[in-house]
């Protein structure tokens, strides 16, 4: 088994850039949420106990050795998340918090007039 086999690589585009998704496979679990408390010192054994006891001890072991075997790469994609995150972020500020649904709502009511649906 190859160590990128526990993951699963993901790109999709948003209006703010593409995103890129590195999640350990069989679960909804992005490997920055991993990362984080062990790069604040928890010890894998306490992630898996504490924070994601859904994961086996082998599949954090193997997120944090893709990390270090890749730090250059994995510490690039993490800035990329957090300039993602601050790029939302300030759009919510911007918009207000219920930017998303009304844009959804927009976005609906012009395709039911381009239909001819009516509400």
């Amino acid at each position: 088994m190859q160590l990128e086999d526990y993951f699963e690589f993901e790109k999709f585009e948003t209006k703010h850039g593409e995103v890129k998704r590195i999640r350990i496979k069989g679960h909804r679990i992005a490997i920055e949420h991993v990362l984080e408390p062990f790069r604040q010192g928890l010890e894998p054994g306490v992630i898996v106990r504490d924070i994601y006891p859904s994961l086996t001890l082998e599949e954090v072991y193997a997120t944090i050795l893709y990390y270090l075997h890749n730090k250059e790469m994995v510490e690039a994609y993490l800035e990329q998340g957090e300039r993602m995150e601050d790029a939302w972020y300030r759009e919510y500020l911007e918009k207000g918090p219920y930017f998303l649904r009304d844009e959804a709502r927009a976005q609906i009511a012009a395709v039911k007039a381009g239909d001819g649906v009516q509400s």
